[in-house]
């Protein structure tokens, strides 16, 4: 698998700098289209695999709609605001610091300018479980669309909140 970076080439540099310091990594896992496009690269619906940058054991699955044709292949197209998430215990879970109660842990460009697809973790305490919330955010008009998927924490390991 070809390990691609969350951000696109046409990032800000201070995004770049975030890249180049281990942000928000995603692993293409495989893609489909779903509209054939003459010039360009066809309509796809991708799915991206995520790995929780401060609970080892934790992986996040989402899948997006990528925008082709001659402005997707140029970087300029705006991607649909829908996405889906899935986030799976993949391997012992290791935390190795206190967690915000609610933490931004993966963006990604959906247009040029001003549009991202978010995923934020929250620590639902009373329940020991790590949630993980997927939206669209855009600078005038956000989307409502959103995904939410959980993975409890087995109660032996202690939930670090801070």
């Amino acid at each position: 698998m070809k390990k691609i970076t969350a951000w696109r080439l046409a990032a800000s540099p201070p995004l770049l700098l975030l890249v180049a310091l281990g942000a928000a990594h995603a692993e293409r896992v495989g893609e489909v289209d779903t509209a054939f496009k003459l010039i360009g690269p066809d309509h796809k619906v991708v799915v991206e695999a995520y790995d929780d940058p401060k609970v080892k054991g934790v992986a996040c699955y989402v899948s997006r709609a990528v925008t082709g044709g001659v402005s997707g292949a140029l970087g300029l197209a705006e991607d649909k605001a829908e996405a889906s998430i899935a986030c799976r215990q993949v391997g012992q879970i290791q935390i190795s610091e206190p967690l915000p109660r609610q933490e931004e842990v993966f963006s990604q460009r959906q247009s040029v300018l001003f549009k991202r697809l978010r995923v934020v973790r929250m620590v639902d305490v009373p329940r020991h479980t790590l949630v993980y919330l997927t939206y669209s955010e855009k600078l005038v008009d956000g989307s409502p669309e959103n995904a939410v998927t959980a993975v409890p924490v087995d109660r032996a390991l202690p939930l670090p909140v801070r």
